[in-house]
């Protein structure tokens, strides 16, 4: 019997990254009693953004304007879309969907516009993770939905 080590490769990528949302996603739902931590994050990253920026754009147009239902969203959409990776349901879905959270927070935090993005051992590595499910994220082994 033949193994399929690139299913088998993405497969475990998709359970490690599906902990790895999982476990942000309950360090974050103190958020769902009390935004303030989110909302003081926020206000953070506005005060350190160039004026005009994209990231100053961003925040004051999207992020800030709607930090009290982001608050609710976000550690819901993580252990969401980690116990979805983990059990293997819509992975590229779920894959897209994470990976459009994490481009968001890279956006509102700046930290997409520096050098240090690039040697950052998270942000490259969770979004090439997730972009890897989007894309290939089909029939995998140990997946509810194959």
């Amino acid at each position: 019997m033949a193994i399929d080590r690139q299913g088998t490769g993405l497969t475990c990528l998709r359970v490690l990254l599906g902990l790895f949302f999982l476990f942000q996603g309950l360090s974050r739902l103190r958020w769902l009693l009390d935004p303030s931590p989110l909302v003081q994050q926020l206000a953070a990253w506005e005060h350190s953004a160039r004026a005009g920026s994209i990231s100053a754009h961003y925040l004051q147009r999207a992020a800030i304007p709607f930090a009290r239902v982001l608050a609710r969203l976000v550690p819901v959409s993580q252990i969401a879309a980690g116990l979805a990776m983990m059990a293997g349901i819509w992975t590229p879905l779920v894959g897209f969907v994470a990976f459009v959270m994490v481009v968001n927070v890279s956006i509102a935090s700046g930290a997409i516009f520096t050098l240090g993005f690039l040697t950052n051992p998270y942000w490259l590595p969770v979004l090439g993770g997730t972009l890897a499910l989007t894309i290939g994220g089909v029939r995998l082994p140990w997946s509810i939905r194959s």
